[in-house]
């Protein structure tokens, strides 16, 4: 019997995770989703790992959403394949269809671990499944803005979208019905070794929930600074992440691997100019740990072999092999060597909440601590986790004047923006330097970057070198994703009401700012 129920959550986790269906209505009817007669307690931690997993990786969907698009349009990396033009701005239609189907594909698993751990009883883990489920959802509707959210799942051919501003605002009574069962039984475990973060440690999850509180209020800063006030100081003053050993990383192994272990083997995008000129300009530690020297050497004779790419590469000059052989590829932590690396998924870093409550010092937040304190400390977290270096060497970077660099003559430094906290300069550029720093240490979480840069403005970007969009650009920033074709197909009523709701505007466009993007 145990071995038929196995099966059978195996199988209906597989079908719901994996479906290559693109039509809405058979996702949210789907007869062989999970249902409480198919699995009991003892097996729900699968379908959480999986949930886990696939929310974060996308299967398909991180080359197609986070690779292609969000990375591309953070300047992480620039694409260096000539049938790629979504570095140039166009939203490929087929890729990003495809990225949102496949975030509906696996919606599933995370509503039915909710659903089912709610009728069962089991408070705890029913907790961790909301807070998960905070997390997968601010990542969709900072890529489109309204999405179906609330009504998801709901048995109907037809599912309705919900406002941003209505899912953030929502977002937080979530956290607080979850934080406090977690806090009623912090001795507690959630689901156990298959919580594929924290190993089931109830304690770690209350952390974490309290700093992706804080990181949802500072997404809301320019549209609700009193809200945005408010939830930050109760994530701080609640306890939230402080070293590294708090950080959120998904577990993978050989089988269940990081998909920049399979995507860098295809060879199609190189370290960005920006990253060249930021991470040398600064003579920073993390360099030689996020990118590999380029096998051309030192083509741009600048004294150092890590070159970067200019963004928006034409068709064209993306035939020249020297895109690949004359720039960094990532570094070998990213990439398979003999066999897959196996590096954790990021989900959230104590060096990112650092810098949070940084900027929230610096708009006089009680945030624990001074604007230049939680800066300085926000880079040291993040030296510490990818570059391994000492106090001394850490003390010596924090102290630093050193400015971005000219990548080359034709790519002069976009900032003048030192490490050192300027204490006596003007708020604005003390932003800078506290964005600039969180854009470094997200890395490679082009997601986050992303919303970071359409929220700030910052660190600075180069112009691309085309644009192919007529509403972005090449000095303007992407702002959200467009619709999909098979909402269209299949949910015409419902996205074409998003379309004319307030917060769209009837401007289905990449140009068309998001809820909170009011700076």
């Amino acid at each position: 019997m145990k071995f038929l129920k196995l099966f059978l959550i195996m199988l209906a986790v597989a079908l719901v995770g994996f479906s290559c269906t693109d039509d809405f209505d058979e996702l949210n009817t789907n007869p062989l989703a999970l249902t409480a007669d198919k699995v009991d307690a003892s097996l729900i931690g699968l379908a959480f790992a999986k949930a886990q997993y696939n929310i974060m990786r996308g299967a398909s969907g991180y080359q197609i959403s986070q690779n292609l698009f969000a990375d591309m349009y953070c300047q992480y990396f620039a694409v260096t394949h000539p049938n790629f033009p979504s570095d140039r701005y166009t939203q490929v239609g087929r890729w990003s269809n495809s990225a949102w189907v496949n975030f509906y594909n696996k919606a599933p698993n995370v509503k039915f671990v909710e659903d089912f751990t709610a009728e069962q009883g089991l408070a705890v883990q029913n907790a961790v499944a909301k807070i998960w489920r905070v997390q997968a959802y601010h990542r969709v509707t900072d890529f489109w803005g309204p999405v179906p959210y609330s009504q998801f799942g709901n048995g109907e051919l037809s599912v309705p979208y919900d406002q941003q501003e209505a899912i953030y605002r929502s977002f937080f009574p979530t956290l607080d019905e979850a934080v406090s069962v977690l806090n009623a039984n912090l001795g507690g475990s959630a689901f156990g070794s298959n919580d594929l973060i924290f190993s089931g440690d109830v304690a770690s999850w209350v952390t974490f929930a309290n700093s992706l509180r804080l990181r949802l209020a500072m997404r809301i800063r320019y549209v609700d600074p009193g809200l945005a006030k408010a939830e930050a100081e109760k994530a701080v003053a609640a306890g939230v992440m402080t070293s590294n050993e708090q950080n959120a990383t998904v577990l993978t192994t050989a089988n269940s691997f990081h998909p920049l272990n399979q995507i860098t083997a295809w060879s199609e995008f190189r370290m960005s100019t920006l990253m060249e000129s930021i991470l040398e300009g600064y003579e920073d530690p993390r360099l030689p740990v996020y990118f590999a020297p380029a096998a051309n050497g030192d083509s741009d004779d600048d004294g150092s072999p890590f070159e970067g790419l200019r963004n928006g590469q034409s068709q064209v000059q993306n035939t020249n092999p020297n895109n690949n052989l004359g720039h960094s590829d990532l570094a070998d932590y990213f990439r398979p060597v003999n066999q897959p690396n196996n590096p954790p998924i990021e989900v959230m870093s104590a060096a990112e909440v650092y810098l949070l409550r940084a900027e929230g010092a610096l708009v006089g937040w009680n945030m624990g601590g001074t604007a230049q304190e939680l800066y300085e400390q926000g880079i040291r977290a993040s030296m510490q986790r990818w570059a391994a270096a000492d106090d001394a060497a850490i003390d010596a970077y924090i102290a630093s004047s050193n400015v971005p660099a000219d990548a080359s003559a034709e790519s002069p430094a976009v900032s003048d923006i030192p490490v050192a906290f300027e204490t006596g300069g003007d708020q604005e550029r003390q932003l800078e330097q506290i964005i600039t720093q969180k854009w470094l240490a997200l890395y490679p979480d082009g997601f986050e970057a992303f919303a970071e840069l359409r929220r700030t403005g910052y660190p600075k970007q180069y112009t691309r070198l085309n644009s192919e969009n007529l509403d972005v650009g090449v000095g303007d920033l992407m702002r959200r994703m467009k619709y999909e074709s098979s909402e269209f197909s299949n949910n015409r009523a419902e996205v074409e009401a998003a379309i004319a709701s307030p917060e769209i505007g009837g401007q289905d466009k990449n140009s068309t700012k998001l809820w909170w993007d009011k700076k």
